[in-house]
């Protein structure tokens, strides 16, 4: 009797499954929090997963006139625009360095999604309440409408930034002149 592709397919699945190794479970810790870690200018920063739509290369952008400086433009991913916006720029009126390689963080709010400019990414940032730390520094500024708490890790002071804060902030989302 001649067997199917699928009675192939599943032998060599069930002889796979034989061999595999288990690796222990990984349980999160109900005190944990993680995020994506970032830095803008000086500071490094983290984000909850939940905010971070995507992390992409700088699409390519269109200006646009009568805009403020920190709107970089609208931006084109998989034929949708989005605002593009110096968060550094907003944040502290200094312009980001753009590069080669250079990473926006994708974010959602009312209306559509917007691609916010970072210094660097960091990835994944975990922490627990024995990291928690005061802000301090971290919230000098217009960081102070954003950042809450901070945790120390990886011998750095992480600030919690709230990307739905600053989706909700009134001066951010009216960016005409």
């Amino acid at each position: 009797m001649s067997r199917t592709p699928f009675d192939i397919l599943a032998e060599y699945e069930r002889r796979s499954l034989a061999h595999a190794v288990v690796l222990p479970a990984v349980e999160q810790s109900p005190d944990q929090w993680r995020g994506v870690g970032y830095r803008v200018g000086q500071r490094r920063l983290v984000s909850n997963f939940a905010e971070v739509v995507e992390i992409v290369p700088l699409p390519p952008m269109t200006q646009v006139p009568g805009a403020q400086p920190w709107l970089l433009g609208i931006g084109n991913l998989r034929g949708n625009l989005f605002p593009v916006v110096d968060l550094k720029q907003f944040l502290e009126g200094e312009r980001t360095v753009l590069h080669e390689g250079q990473r926006v963080l994708v974010m959602r709010q009312p209306g559509g999604d917007v691609a916010l400019t970072i210094d660097e990414l960091y990835g994944q940032r975990s922490f627990n309440e024995a990291q928690r730390t005061e802000p301090g520094s971290l919230t000098e500024g217009r960081y102070a409408h954003f950042v809450d708490r901070a945790y120390h890790g990886d011998e750095h002071d992480w600030g919690v930034f709230a990307l739905s804060l600053l989706a909700r902030t009134p001066e951010f989302r009216q960016a005409a002149l």
